[in-house]
């Protein structure tokens, strides 16, 4: 990439950021909490907070 910034590529079906992913990881509130800040599914929140990885 020109200019030196580097972006976050996402995949088509990608709904979370990693910084979304580490913010959910290290959060302490409920999955339905998370699930409206971050405007996905919950399933989607349980998933990331059962990993030890951020990364996709």
């Amino acid at each position: 990439m020109e200019g030196g910034t580097m972006g976050q590529v996402l995949h088509d079906s990608t709904t979370t950021t990693e910084a979304v992913r580490r913010a959910i990881q290290n959060s302490q509130e409920s999955l339905r909490a998370l699930a409206k800040r971050y405007g996905i599914n919950q399933k989607t929140v349980r998933k990331w907070r059962n990993r030890t990885s951020a990364a996709d």
